[in-house]
């Protein structure tokens, strides 16, 4: 099956990567990820189901489940643990699984992802539910680690989506929603964590990040639920305090102190000029979302 796979197949244009100058193989890897974006955009009607989905699930007390082997989990966990600091939600509300676990991080675990009881078993784990939204990742579309998990979060009622890089994929026939990136031949034969996996993190970029502002997460472009963790965070609270309400970057840092480092309250306390407590009871009543409560 792999010599029918678009992301097998040699690339016409690189059959000489070996001879070519520094400048040239830059140039021409350069060249192939330019196409990633467009692609993508082929498959905006399905990326935009699989958000409208996910924001259910969340509403619903659900989690987004992402499922890969490989770089494709690898991926899938980077943007899991991503979205605790950037969104301020908890690690068990976006979360990755990788085929062979924790150690397959840093280095292939022999028939992992050839396993389709282990996918059940990490799920099960989760203790998976219906109101949850697990999304397989597999560049080449194949992976029985992603099928055995797709097949067991559908028995559940669980929504299911897939992300592949290649066209007519087997999990796609076993999703609700398969999102299907052709990405074509690598610069370098077979090697998808080029562009398969640039295309993977991209799209995984779009479901995660629209779909946490579809919860309240962002108000207008900025991550007003971030978590101040360090220097530089807190330095960037603090302006965007400033930036959404106008106000200086002294006043700013006096409502981020008052406001308890939550950069919501402030801009509440500010623009709708009330109290810290006030401002906690608005965000509650509109459910996070910062144009509701002003």
């Amino acid at each position: 099956m792999l010599d029918k796979l678009a992301t097998e197949r040699r690339n016409e244009r690189t059959m000489h990567l070996d001879e070519m100058s520094i400048e040239e193989r830059l140039t021409i890897m350069n060249a192939e990820d330019q196409k990633v974006p467009q692609v993508i955009q082929e498959q905006l009607p399905v990326i935009k189901q699989v958000v409208e989905r996910v924001i259910a699930s969340f509403r619903k007390g659900g989690r987004l489940i992402y499922i890969g082997a490989g770089t494709s989990g690898r991926l899938g966990i980077l943007d899991a643990a991503e979205c605790v600091p950037t969104f301020g939600v908890s690690p068990n509300q976006v979360i990755g699984l990788i085929a062979g676990g924790e150690r397959a991080l840093m280095q292939a675990v022999e028939g992992a992802e050839d396993s389709k009881e282990l996918a059940v078993t990490d799920l099960k784990a989760l203790h998976l539910t219906a109101e949850d939204t697990v999304v397989g990742i597999a560049a080449s579309g194949r992976t029985p680690y992603v099928v055995g998990g797709l097949d067991y979060a559908r028995e559940l009622g669980a929504t299911t989506a897939s992300i592949s890089c290649n066209r007519d994929a087997v999990i796609s026939r076993h999703a609700d929603y398969p999102i299907e990136v052709e990405t074509g031949p690598e610069v370098l034969t077979g090697s998808t964590r080029l562009k398969a996996g640039t295309a993977q993190k991209l799209v995984l970029n779009m479901i995660s990040t629209t779909s946490m502002i579809g919860v309240g997460k962002v108000y207008q472009n900025l991550m007003v639920d971030v978590q101040p963790t360090n220097e530089k965070l807190e330095v960037r609270a603090k302006r965007m305090i400033a930036e959404a309400t106008g106000v200086d970057m002294e006043t700013a840092a006096r409502y981020f102190v008052s406001s308890k480092g939550h950069v919501k309250t402030a801009i509440v306390m500010i623009l709708a000029d009330v109290s810290y407590e006030e401002a906690v009871k608005r965000l509650e009543r509109a459910n996070g979302f910062v144009r509701e409560a002003l």
